[in-house]
């Protein structure tokens, strides 16, 4: 698979056809039903609204369970062709998409979708398209491929290259960065930066290295401030704003009401 962009090429090899399925179907997944659960908050009359059966609401978590079931099923109990694996993985892509915007959801087992609880599907989701995005890349942890090296000492070299990253990575955990140490494990000069830099007030290493350094426990303290913020905003952006969001104008208007039977407000009569 090569695709020409100006005077350069992007070359997929055939082996990993089936990891690009499945990140674009976990993106598109994920971008079609939150831009659906938005449309329907707005109240969008040509919008099709919520499914229910019974009277019963039917979250979207349940259908991407239903799609993950009957491509696994098909994909291990089915003798099919290899050309096969590329739409079940956009299928499998699809229906991951639909669980893990509601991610949030089964790890509180109650409805938290328009809560800052519920924003934890936002993270969940851009997990795992990192981890994906790894195996289009084909990026290898910690940058072990310098392994294959012949001679011993090159070996020896990559080994210590090797554990040192992974150092980095864990550091960079242990100061509260998350993200950024998930990064690194693909992408080692991430780890680097998060190793060197201030540690997020919130995090272990904070508590235990800033508690006698008020000043730089101060500072930390408004690094990490600043850098929720803009996490908030970003997660707002794709998301939408949660009902209980702080109002930053004072007018007392802090979203939609969720409907009580789901994570969308119910349709407009």
């Amino acid at each position: 698979m090569e695709w020409d962009v100006g005077m350069d090429a992007v070359y997929v090899p055939a082996e990993r056809y089936a990891a690009v399925a499945l990140l674009l179907g976990l993106v598109g997944g994920f971008g079609f039903i939150r831009t659906s659960t938005r449309m329907i908050r707005a109240r969008v009359r040509w919008w099709p609204g919520n499914v229910s059966a019974g009277g019963v609401h039917l979250h979207h978590e349940f259908f991407g369970m239903l799609i993950m079931l009957v491509v696994g099923a098909v994909e291990f109990g089915v003798p099919l062709p290899a050309q096969w694996r590329v739409p079940l993985a956009l299928l499998f892509g699809i229906g991951a998409g639909l669980v893990l915007d509601e991610f949030a959801l089964l790890l509180r087992l109650r409805d938290v979708y328009w809560t800052r609880e519920g924003q934890a599907s936002i993270d969940a989701v851009v997990v795992a398209v990192l981890i994906t995005g790894m195996l289009v890349v084909g990026a290898i942890p910690f940058g072990i491929e310098d392994l294959r090296g012949t001679h011993a000492a090159a070996r020896w070299a990559a080994i210590t290259l090797v554990c040192g990253n992974l150092a980095f990575t864990l550091l960079t955990a242990y100061k509260g960065k998350p993200w950024l140490a998930l990064l690194s494990v693909a992408l080692p000069p991430a780890g680097w930066v998060g190793a060197f830099r201030l540690a997020a007030s919130t995090s272990p290493w904070a508590r235990r290295r800033y508690r006698a350094r008020p000043r730089k426990a101060a500072r930390a303290a408004r690094r990490t401030t600043r850098w929720h913020r803009r996490k908030e905003r970003l997660v707002v952006l794709v998301g939408g704003a949660p009902d209980d969001l702080p109002d930053p104008d004072g007018d007392g208007r802090r979203g939609t009401t969720a409907s009580p039977d789901g994570g969308c407000p119910e349709e407009t009569p």
